[in-house]
């Protein structure tokens, strides 16, 4: 990675044990794209449910070139279980954009055969 990893909490205390997983999980994004130029995570707690127990919610931005993927629909009452549901589909998104960029792509062809 070009740029340091940058992680952020937001209404919710800072964890070392946290901040240590998001690490380790941003190392192994390398696996599937090398030219990661950078990483910024957002570990937060935004809202508060009178029926539900308190949601973490993890946001991914990773930059590489030409494009800038997004993992933000994560959310659930362990942090840990968030952070890995994020960085899963994190790795997908960036599995299907080096698939792309080695020009991997599968073209559906038209009903028929033709």
């Amino acid at each position: 990675m070009q740029i340091p990893l940058q992680v952020t909490f937001r209404d919710i205390e800072h964890s070392d044990a946290v901040e240590t997983r998001i690490r380790e999980k941003a190392e192994k994004l390398q696996r599937y794209y090398d030219r990661i130029m950078g990483c910024r995570v957002v570990v937060e707690m935004p809202q508060r449910h009178k029926h539900q127990g308190k949601l973490h919610s993890v946001r991914i931005d990773l930059t590489v070139p030409g494009a800038e993927l997004v993992a933000n629909h994560t959310q659930h009452e362990d942090v840990y279980v968030a952070i890995r549901d994020a960085f899963d589909a994190m790795s997908r998104q960036l599995e299907d954009f080096a698939r792309k960029q080695r020009g991997e792509v599968k073209t559906h062809t038209a009903p028929g055969g033709r």
